[in-house]
């Protein structure tokens, strides 16, 4: 197939995905206010509570799509993804309790394998030399969709905190849509292997990553960073809002710069620093990058700040391409689906884990009973996670040498 108006195709269907997801992102907050009938501390801790949800169910089924991507291709199990997210949009809008939300959860981690399939589909279209950067189109829409998902659900927060879930739910239909007239299949017959349950189940999956020796070194180090960027992911909304007062709008736009930022580094930078650097010191000047923002948006205490820190932090956005890209020359290419599977049940794994500590670590800080009132509490941690993940990444490149699998 022509590979660039394949990752033309995987890229629009990536930016519409994460445009509908990130207009729901600042009203979740006021949503479950509302739900719970508690303040901005307690919704939080139940805001990690449902990334808990939706994150075990991920680790469930995601090896089990990423195997049956590499039996039938990518383009049904995108689809599959796709259509799962808009039906959990459209429960979320409705939901009269806080147990519909996480019924939605549930129903949108079992069914999400978008980003997993992505991932598969474009390391099938990208030669190894090109899939480092041809990895950060991930990046790039996700940054883009950031840049146009919050600012529009910020928006549109005036009109109520259900009205982006229902936006949303329309623009992840498009999405199918598009997908199931235009989106052409990646994965050529003769790559194709037999699915396997004992293959597809999470914990086979993860020990299968042990195949490939070099993996497990940045396995640990993805970890660590999978973990420290759920003070972005999970707080950030309410910490914002704690710290700074801000309205769903401005924290609508503050993700929609951090989505700028990201998408200047991934979709263009990483394409001239990456190859300059290479892959391995990119990988520990992303990091190092990454620890300094998460510091330095801990240490605010101006608006202002966490608009000038964004720079810097969206800077670190160079190692995680990297590091797919070294992983997937480890990889046949029979194989890709199920082994981004497994990544992303260790990203789930981690997300069972650190949002619950990043979320609790800031309402911990922030009842009226802390010891010492401290809402930077999770920022600090994640840094300090980051410069552990250096070191871990730098261990295992010094302990082994590299040998690219032919695809």
């Amino acid at each position: 197939m022509n590979r660039a108006p394949a990752l033309v195709f995987i890229f629009v269907t990536l930016l519409i995905d994460v445009t509908g997801l990130g207009i729901i992102i600042p009203v979740v907050p006021r949503l479950i206010e509302q739900l719970i009938d508690g303040n901005l501390s307690q919704a939080a801790s139940w805001g990690g509570w449902l990334t808990f949800a939706y994150a075990g169910m991920q680790f469930l089924f995601a090896p089990v799509l990423g195997g049956l991507s590499d039996r039938y291709g990518r383009r049904p199990v995108l689809l599959f993804s796709l259509f799962g997210f808009g039906l959990d949009y459209l429960l979320t809008g409705f939901a009269p309790t806080i147990g519909w939300l996480f019924l939605g959860r549930v129903f949108a981690g079992i069914t999400g394998a978008s980003f997993t399939t992505a991932s598969a589909y474009i390391a099938d279209v990208s030669p190894p030399e090109k899939r480092a950067q041809n990895f950060g189109l991930i990046g790039a829409a996700f940054g883009i969709g950031f840049i146009l998902g919050p600012a529009l659900g910020g928006a549109l927060a005036k009109y109520g905190a259900r009205t982006p879930f229902f936006v949303a739910a329309g623009l992840t239909f498009v999405n199918f849509l598009y997908g199931f007239f235009i989106l052409p299949e990646s994965l050529a017959p003769e790559n194709r292997r037999r699915f396997d349950w004992k293959r597809a189940n999470p914990i086979g999956s993860l020990m299968r990553l042990g195949q490939y020796p070099v993996i497990l070194g940045l396995v640990a180090s993805l970890v660590l960073v999978y973990i420290a960027g759920f003070s972005v992911q999970g707080t950030w909304t309410f910490y914002t809002m704690e710290k700074f007062k801000w309205t769903e709008e401005t924290v609508g736009y503050s993700l929609a710069m951090i989505g700028l930022c990201f998408a200047v580094v991934q979709g263009g930078l990483s394409r001239i620093i990456i190859p300059k650097l290479g892959q391995q010191r990119s990988v520990y000047v992303g990091l190092l990058f990454s620890a300094l923002g998460f510091a330095l948006f801990a240490a605010a205490n101006q608006s202002w700040m966490m608009f000038a820190f964004m720079a810097i932090y969206a800077l670190g956005g160079i190692a995680g391409p990297s590091i797919q890209g070294i992983i997937s020359t480890q990889v046949p290419a029979n194989e890709q689906g199920e082994v981004q599977g497994a990544l992303t049940s260790l990203m789930s794994t981690t997300s069972i884990f650190g949002p619950l500590i990043m979320t609790n670590l800031f309402a911990y800080f922030t009842a009226t009973n802390a010891p010492t009132y401290f809402p930077g509490a999770p920022y600090v941690l994640s840094a300090i996670l980051t410069l552990i993940s250096a070191g871990l990444a730098w261990r295992g490149f010094r302990n082994r040498r590299l040998a690219t699998v032919t695809p």
